[in-house]
């Protein structure tokens, strides 16, 4: 279990049920208060050979944007929910977009704030919209914290319309298993091959208990797809992805099996991400390649268009090769 090394935290946190619980929680733990969580002077000043150091501290305050996020992939909207960055170190990870601020683990206690705007919006329209509640951060992390899934589910649950939806690199979904979740909740499990999850995915869930938490996901009436994120191009990828595939035939459920459905994102990288990385991880492979990536917009990396194509090619064969009933959301 997490156990921060410092709070660091907005003092009208208190005037919140989840804040004062925090508060409690963390009794014997050093207390920092700060102005705004968006802005802490003693971390901006950290060098990036202490990024990995910097996530051992927790943040907590209030989010005050609530802006929904219009999307057309797995999602009609990216919703602001409630938790920012992440306590692991993905080196690729796309909240890493100025490390002093995105990258440590950051708790909003407003919850029900946010989750009623969900509701009133999802009540409002003739359709049952799906909201994506993680894509700042990884909910089945933070309920170990803040048990705030389960509180979510339990407060979603019997509204009239709407779904929601998030990813996930974790396997403790222990206590969402026996909720009466009504088929509201979407839950995506992020999977790589164990080779790059070891060498780049620090702190997640290794493969084998991603594949058994979405057996038991299925088992508990979840509707669950497969997340292949993003897909890194190292020189033996194509036997890697391969092998990801088959394990993933060979060890889902037939439940699983049976309705499971995909999304496959190929990795985008930065300037920031080579400067923190190399900084950080000294000794860890370097994910920018330059014979293969090229610049997409301002100090920002991706594959080669025939890269990609290459890969768009390889995944769309291979899954329909060993999961030819199943829908493939994307490639992108």
């Amino acid at each position: 279990m997490f156990k921060p090394k410092a709070i660091y935290f907005e003092k009208n946190i208190e005037n919140y049920v989840l804040g004062k619980e925090l508060l409690e929680k963390y009794k014997d733990i050093p207390k920092i208060e700060i102005e705004n969580h968006n802005s802490i002077k003693e971390m901006q000043e950290k060098e990036n050979k202490e990024f990995v150091e910097m996530k051992t501290n927790l943040i907590i305050g209030t989010r005050k944007t609530h802006k929904f996020v219009p999307n057309h992939k797995i999602s009609d909207f990216l919703v602001p929910y409630t938790s920012s960055g992440c306590i692991a170190s993905c080196m690729y990870c796309y909240l890493v977009c100025n490390y002093n601020k995105c990258a440590y683990l950051r708790l909003f206690v407003n919850r029900e704030e946010m989750l009623e705007k969900v509701i009133k919006v999802s009540n409002r329209e003739d359709k049952d919209l799906t909201f994506e509640i993680g894509s700042n951060s990884d909910l089945v992390l933070e309920n170990t914290i803040t048990n705030n899934l389960v509180w979510t589910i339990e407060n979603f649950k019997d509204t009239s319309k709407g779904f929601l939806t998030f990813p996930t690199k974790f396997d403790m979904v222990d206590n969402i298993l026996d909720l009466d979740h009504k088929g509201k909740i979407i839950i995506r499990m992020s999977v790589n091959p164990k080779e790059i999850i070891e060498q780049v995915e620090f702190g997640t869930s290794r493969l084998r208990g991603r594949i058994e938490a979405i057996n038991r996901l299925k088992d508990a009436g979840y509707k669950v797809g497969i997340l292949i994120a993003p897909v890194i191009f190292v020189e033996n990828w194509k036997e890697l992805y391969l092998e990801l595939i088959k394990e993933l035939q060979s060890k889902l459920s037939p439940k699983a099996k049976k309705d499971v459905f995909f999304e496959v994102i190929f990795m985008t990288y930065s300037y920031v991400h080579t400067k923190i990385n190399a900084d950080a991880f000294p000794n860890r492979i370097n994910l920018y390649d330059k014979e293969i990536m090229t610049g997409r917009g301002r100090g920002k990396y991706w594959y080669k268009p025939e890269i990609r194509e290459e890969g768009t090619k390889f995944f769309k064969e291979n899954l329909h090769k060993y999961f030819p009933e199943n829908e493939i959301i994307y490639i992108v």
